[in-house]
C-alpha cells in the first residue's frame, strides 16, 4: 500500500492530464495507503505565467486554484476510508520577495492539509520547464553553475524557515537540466554542502518530511530526488522520508515505483512516513511504516 504526498492533474495543471477525480480512482485502484493532492499554488504576476498560460489573466489562476480545493475537498470526502486517505494541500513557489507572504495567507485562507516546499525558479526564472530557460536563468547567476546551486538552497532555506512544509519538494531539481557528467551531479563544493546541512538542520528541528521523488527517472536523472550525495546527508542527520510520484495525471501514479523501491533498499532507508488530516492533527509526528510493509505484496516491491 504506497503513498505519495505529491501529484498534480491535467484539470488544474496546464503542463499535467487527466482529472483530478481520475487521479484519486487510479491510486484507490493501485492499493495505496496516503494520497496526497499538491496542485501549484497560483503565480500573481503575468511574467510568471508559463508558455501555456500566457492567454490567461493571473487572477484566473487564482480562480483555477479555488477550485482546485473545491473539486479537491468533495473528493477527499468521497473517496477516503479506514484504508485509503486523500490529503488536501499545494505545492509551493518562491518566484520573488513576496512569495512566501502569499503562500501563508493562501495557506491559511483554505486551510490545506498540507504543504510541499518547492522551488522552481531562480533569480525569478523557472529552471525545470525548459532548456532555454534554465540557460536564462544561469547567464543571471554569471554563467556559474555554482551560483545559481547556491541561489536555489538560499530560496529553498527561505522558504523552509518561513512556512515549515510538512514535505520538502524535489530537494535538488537545480540538478535537473545540468549535464550528466558534471561534478556537481554527483559531488558539492564545500560551500553548496554548508547551505545543504542548514537547510536539511532547519527541516529537521521541527520535523519535516523529506520526499524521495520518482519523477527524477522519468527526467532522466540516474536516481529519484534528492540524489544519493544528499540523501546521505539527510540519513546521517536523523531526516524523516516520505515517497512521491509527483505524478501528472492518473498514468503517473507509482510511476518508476519499482526504482524507487530499490533504489531506498540501497540506500539502506528501512523506514518511511507519512501525515495524516486535519481530523487526526496534521501537525502531530508523522505516523512511520517500515518500507518493505509499504512495498509488500505490491508489483513494485519485488
Amino acid at each position: 500500500m504506497p503513498i505519495t504526498l505529491h501529484s498534480h492533474s491535467g484539470q488544474f495543471c496546464g503542463h499535467a492530464h487527466g482529472t483530478l477525480v481520475d487521479v484519486v480512482k487510479t491510486a484507490q485502484e493501485k492499493g495505496f495507503r496516503v494520497l496526497g493532492l499538491s496542485e501549484h499554488v497560483p503565480r500573481y504576476r503575468a511574467q510568471d505565467l508559463y508558455d501555456e498560460e500566457r492567454h490567461l489573466d493571473p487572477k484566473a489562476l487564482e480562480s483555477t486554484f479555488e477550485a482546485y480545493v473545491t473539486e479537491a475537498r468533495r473528493l477527499q470526502k468521497e473517496y477516503s476510508t479506514d484504508n485509503f486517505t486523500v490529503l488536501v494541500g499545494a505545492e509551493t513557489e518562491y518566484i520573488h520577495a513576496d512569495s512566501l507572504t502569499q503562500m501563508a495567507a493562501l495557506q491559511k485562507r483554505y486551510d490545506l492539509d498540507y504543504l510541499v516546499g518547492s522551488v522552481h525558479h531562480v533569480n525569478e526564472i523557472p529552471i525545470d520547464y525548459s532548456p532555454a530557460l534554465y540557460d536564462q536563468a544561469l547567464v543571471s547567476c554569471g554563467n556559474s553553475l555554482e551560483a545559481l546551486f547556491a541561489q536555489y538552497f538560499d530560496h529553498q532555506y527561505e522558504l523552509i524557515t518561513a512556512l515549515h512544509p510538512q514535505v520538502i519538494g524535489h530537494f535538488d531539481l537545480c540538478r535537473l537540466l545540468v549535464p550528466r557528467d558534471h561534478p556537481l551531479m554527483t559531488e558539492l563544493s564545500p560551500a553548496l554542502l554548508a547551505k545543504v546541512n542548514r537547510n536539511i538542520d532547519a527541516v529537521v528541528s521541527y520535523g519535516g518530511l523529506f520526499e524521495v521523488n520518482s519523477r527524477a527517472y522519468k527526467k532522466g536523472l540516474p536516481e529519484a530526488y534528492p540524489q544519493r550525495d544528499i540523501l546521505e546527508i539527510i540519513k546521517a542527520k536523523g531526516g524523516r522520508f516520505t515517497l512521491s510520484d509527483d505524478s501528472h495525471g492518473p498514468n503517473d501514479v507509482a510511476l518508476h515505483y519499482a526504482e524507487l523501491y530499490r533504489y531506498l533498499k540501497e540506500m539502506d532507508v528501512r523506514t518511511v512516513y507519512y501525515i495524516g488530516t486535519k481530523a487526526t492533527g496534521v501537525s502531530s509526528p508523522n505516523w512511520p511504516i517500515a518500507l518493505d510493509k509499504l512495498f509488500e505484496g505490491s508489483p513494485w516491491g519485488q
